[in-house]
């Protein structure tokens, strides 16, 4: 009977690449084993090893440029409907305002018409003091000099303590404020507390082309108290 022999087998035989998976010359198939183990071949006393490899911690990593990419396209479609739907509604906070004089705002009567001097002096009389809409929106009383003339100066309603809107009272000749009692003259200087400064002024324009009043900020020193105005 022939005998047979068994050469020996180098490794590179055995192992091929870093996976070890497949002998061509001996039809040796040997399976990468988990972590450590390792595939034992005998031949002649001969011990072969053939340790797998995992994968390098880099190639599972996603592509970060392509990650970065699809954020800033997410981000693109977030903004986008969000800024169309947030310009009309800041929009709607910002009164509109009148072209004027220095910038000025064109006063608005009680059911948003333009007031016209001439007009307004038809119905208001001496000593009255009734509010308009002035700038920036804010409510602005339009005085009435006793002379039948409309005064060249606005006084802002709101408060100087805590923002309430100052109603006039007729009766006292001053404005007195509901809210935490402030009185002023019926210039709206500040004559009781807690309110710690008078109440703001803005200049009242009448337009020579329309006779509308036009109201227009005041930046000059506060003929009522000598001072700089502190609203400005």
């Amino acid at each position: 009977m022939a005998s047979s022999t068994l050469s020996p087998v180098s490794p590179s035989q055995l192992c091929a690449g870093k996976s070890s998976m497949f002998c061509p010359s001996h039809a040796f198939l040997v399976k990468p084993a988990a972590k450590s183990q390792s595939a034992v071949v005998k031949g002649k006393g001969m011990r072969i090893a053939c340790q797998a490899t995992s994968v390098p911690a880099d190639d599972r990593v996603p592509d970060m440029g392509k990650r970065q990419l699809l954020n800033l396209l997410l981000l693109g479609a977030i903004s986008l409907p969000s800024a169309g739907m947030l310009i009309p509604y800041a929009s709607f906070f910002a009164p509109p305002g009148s072209g004027g004089a220095g910038g000025g705002t064109v006063a608005k009567d009680a059911v948003g018409n333009d007031v016209i001097a001439s007009e307004w002096l038809k119905t208001h009389g001496p000593g009255d003091r009734t509010l308009t809409q002035g700038l920036k929106g804010d409510p602005t009383y339009l005085v009435v000099e006793n002379d039948k003339t409309l005064a060249t100066y606005g006084i802002n309603a709101v408060c100087t303590h805590l923002g309430c809107v100052v109603p006039w009272n007729k009766a006292e000749n001053k404005f007195i404020c509901p809210c935490h009692g402030s009185q002023y003259n019926e210039r709206g200087r500040v004559v009781r507390g807690p309110a710690p400064l008078s109440l703001a002024l803005a200049h009242a324009d009448v337009n020579v082309d329309d006779g509308k009043v036009v109201f227009v900020p005041w930046v000059e020193t506060d003929f009522r108290t000598g001072e700089e105005p502190w609203w400005a």
